[in-house]
């Protein structure tokens, strides 16, 4: 089945940029399209639409039955193990007539194997970057896709406060994670979880994108969290500090927090429609920049999010994309001082009419934890 009129509404952008066909691979832009959920594997699945015809489809032999909820409005071509892709491809882009047309792909997913497959057919056709033309249709969400990160975003709520317990001195990072990735799961999240919880305390807490390890948290250690949940394919991404009671944290650190807190506020603030990522960031990275910490700040202030971790818009210098009802991404500025540690406080929005509502509802404070 096709989603809502999705795949007409890719179909004209695509028109519109000038191309003649999509590919789409296993992951949320075919999810999006259809519904359907493929592993990316060594066995290939690609999915095709041309801007006119009829879909088509190619799909290992044992994904016929999944494959089968797209029956009537695809045309399906499958393999074997024993046989391989190869007359598949064949055969689908002999029927499509993409000899020499212009295809899209997304440049940022799909591989040499699909690639290579459609070449050797000698009907290859002439492959670009379709990127824009999924991000603009992808950015700004109906109603149905909000609920499903509202719920997202519920999940890893319910999923913190359990797991809040459980962090004390004496415990490692990785044992933490472990804790709040089980939550997250009984709480209701689907598997398929948008990241690794990201916990680091300490000196650790320096490291952005740091992973659990085996070190100890400490009394007094600031412990950066960085977790979220999917519900219906969809994310949440959300990031709190917590000190660990027994000593108090490092001065520094509780200055940068507030120095944070404002930065947050001032990001989440200037979102609006008509706004820009560009203007966001600079809202948020203004304050950190105004207290002499803007060395400290490595990293935009924001990202898409919906179907992705990581999708469009940007919360970034240089992004002038007009904010428009619907659209939803994080504001996460951040400090990080190496060697003393770091704290970030982020949280999941999307525009209103006349401004921009917080999907995330925790406290932004620096919270200890007995």
């Amino acid at each position: 089945m096709m989603y809502d009129g999705r795949a007409d509404h890719l179909r004209h952008a695509a028109g519109e940029a000038g191309l003649d066909a999509i590919a789409v691979v296993p992951g949320p832009n075919l999810f999006y399209l259809t519904g359907l959920s493929f592993h990316l594997s060594e066995r290939p699945v690609v999915a095709f639409l041309p801007v006119d015809g009829q879909p088509a489809m190619i799909v290992p032999r044992l994904e016929l039955t999944k494959a089968g909820a797209a029956s009537g409005e695809w045309s399906v071509h499958s393999y074997d193990d024993r046989e391989g892709p190869e007359r598949a491809f064949r055969a689908a882009l002999a029927e499509l007539d993409l000899a020499g047309a212009w295809l899209g792909v997304e440049g940022r997913r799909i591989r040499f194997l699909e690639l290579d497959l459609m070449a050797r057919t000698e009907m290859g056709p002439r492959v670009f970057d379709a990127a824009e033309v999924f991000s603009e249709l992808r950015m700004r969400k109906d109603p149905g896709e909000l609920g499903h990160m509202r719920e997202a975003v519920a999940v890893a709520e319910t999923a913190i406060a359990a797991a809040l317990p459980r962090l004390r001195a004496g415990l490692t990072e990785k044992e933490f994670a472990s804790e709040l990735t089980a939550q997250l799961l009984l709480s209701g999240s689907e598997p398929g979880l948008p990241f690794t919880p990201i916990v680091a305390s300490g000196t650790n807490g320096a490291n952005p994108h740091g992973f659990p390890t085996d070190k100890e948290i400490a009394p007094g250690d600031v412990v950066t969290v960085d977790w979220g949940a999917s519900h219906g394919h969809y994310f949440s991404d959300m990031t709190r500090n917590y000190v660990v009671a027994g000593a108090r944290p490092h001065p520094d650190l509780v200055r940068a927090h507030e120095v944070v807190r404002l930065a947050n506020k001032a990001g989440r603030a200037a979102a609006r429609p008509g706004a820009s990522g560009q203007d966001v960031d600079r809202a948020a990275r203004a304050v950190i920049e105004d207290a002499g910490l803007g060395q400290y700040f490595v990293h935009r202030t924001g990202h898409g999010l919906g179907l992705e971790g990581h999708e469009e818009p940007n919360m970034n210098e240089g992004e002038r994309t007009p904010l428009a009802p619907g659209m939803t991404f994080t504001v996460e500025p951040g400090v990080y001082v190496p060697g003393i540690g770091g704290v970030r406080i982020e949280d999941d929005l999307v525009v209103t009419a006349d401004g921009a509502e917080s999907l995330t509802t925790l406290p932004r404070d620096l919270k200890t934890v007995e």
